[in-house]
């Protein structure tokens, strides 16, 4: 870890390194499995390309998303690596390690941009060196591993990234079949039959806590009773209901539900601000290591909401009022202005947390990228003033030296490939 960073992923490992690991050997191979034909229809939303309304070329969006992708993926600077010919990671620069969250995300950027080799590499990475093949973590990933020396920092999962392999396995599934070299459905049916395994041995459970309905901050010992607003994604829970064929399709879309009325407890009435964790019924979870506040994980969950409004707008009324929400609260910090942690109420917080070696508010990209996503949802008199501070944001370091290609970075390229409308629901091509 990187000298104390205390940061929206480090948290975790304050709190996964102190849970127990029992030794419980099974054997469940389900990477054989085709998935099953699919009757069902699914028809996809008319994706709009926001650039182009708020009156960007097409040319030069295309480039401006090339370009995020070369500078993440391909550039000497950037977050991915190649290891020999056959596999790759993503790794968090800042903190030396490889994070089931930045592996998951490169494969879901991957299978977007139709960039398949890129996925094949990461995947075949993410299985060999961070998928638990045997014991009760069995088919879950270890969250945090050094990518160097190939030790894991931790054992643990963290649920946001089994939800990520799932679905952009699903997706993978879809746009290239499962007879290219690696049988994408079985890898993911593998992951989800063996989360309907988990039943408390050895502390480890389902990744969704199948009382509440919600996704569990970790599927492991008290981590299972509470969750984090960032990682409720209604729309995956809806793609899993489409495309998993695991026979649970009615308690996917009930999880959907249910994370849309916990999104409106879990957003402030006024300034739509939600903290970085919490409990189920939507109120703060305060832990040991971050007082409760809107910070890091925090920065996802406008471009979360605005997902779903964009796949199923099946909470179009609240999601639309919740744009206007954030938006005016955003605005009234200064649109090219605004800092990245705050109290619910708007106010600054009294403990501010460091990322990188650097404790200081910032006008983030990241979180610049993800409110612009909310004007997919609505822009007031269509000026798409949140657009356009995207669109001249930069992916730069810092004056005072802070760079972040890895968080901000992704979040900025997710957003740019939302706002372009190439962030898409992948139906099966047949």
């Amino acid at each position: 870890m990187n000298n104390l960073r205390i940061s929206q992923q480090s948290q975790r490992f304050l709190l996964l390194i102190s849970l127990t690991a029992c030794a419980l050997i099974c054997s469940y191979k389900h990477a054989d499995a085709q998935p099953p034909k699919n009757k069902q229809k699914n028809t996809a939303p008319a994706y709009k390309n926001i650039f182009k309304q708020a009156g960007y070329k097409q040319a030069d969006i295309d480039a401006k998303i090339e370009k995020a992708y070369h500078d993440l993926f391909e550039s000497q600077q950037g977050i991915y690596f190649n290891v020999g010919d056959t596999m790759g990671y993503v790794s968090d620069l800042k903190n030396h390690d490889a994070r089931s969250e930045g592996l998951s995300y490169g494969m879901m950027v991957a299978v977007q941009m139709n960039k398949k080799e890129v996925f094949d590499k990461i995947w075949r990475w993410t299985k060999k060196y961070t998928q638990h093949q045997e014991g009760p973590r069995e088919a879950y990933f270890a969250w945090s591993i050094n990518p160097q020396t190939l030790k894991r920092n931790s054992q643990g999962s963290a649920s946001d990234g089994e939800l990520y392999f799932v679905t952009s396995l699903l997706f993978a599934a879809n746009k290239w079949g499962n007879n290219t070299g690696i049988n994408y459905y079985g890898e993911a049916r593998r992951i989800l039959d063996a989360m309907w395994k988990k039943d408390g041995t050895g502390n480890i459970f389902h990744v969704i806590n199948k009382e509440h309905k919600q996704i569990s901050f970790v599927p492991e010992g008290n981590g299972y009773s509470w969750t984090d607003p960032s990682y409720h994604l209604p729309s995956f829970m809806e793609v899993w209901a489409m495309y998993a064929k695991d026979g649970h399709e009615d308690f996917y879309k009930e999880c959907a539900d249910t994370s849309r009325a916990y999104l409106h407890r879990a957003c402030h009435p006024v300034t739509g601000l939600n903290p970085d964790y919490s409990e189920f019924s939507g109120a703060p979870h305060n832990t040991r290591w971050i007082p409760v506040a809107f910070r890091y994980d925090s920065w996802r969950v406008p471009m979360n909401i605005s997902m779903d409004y964009a796949w199923y707008k099946k909470d179009a009324a609240w999601q639309l009022n919740y744009a206007k929400r954030i938006q005016t609260f955003f605005r009234s910090k200064g649109i090219n202005s605004f800092e990245d942690q705050f109290n619910m109420d708007g106010t600054r917080p009294d403990s501010i947390l460091q990322a990188g070696g650097f404790k200081k508010l910032r006008h983030s990209i990241g979180l610049v990228s993800t409110l612009a996503t909310t004007e997919m949802i609505y822009s007031e008199n269509n000026r798409y003033d949140f657009v356009h501070a995207l669109w001249n944001a930069k992916l730069e370091p810092y004056e005072d030296g802070y760079f972040d290609p890895y968080y901000d970075g992704l979040l900025y390229l997710f957003s740019l490939l939302h706002l372009s409308g190439k962030y898409q629901i992948i139906k099966p091509v047949n």
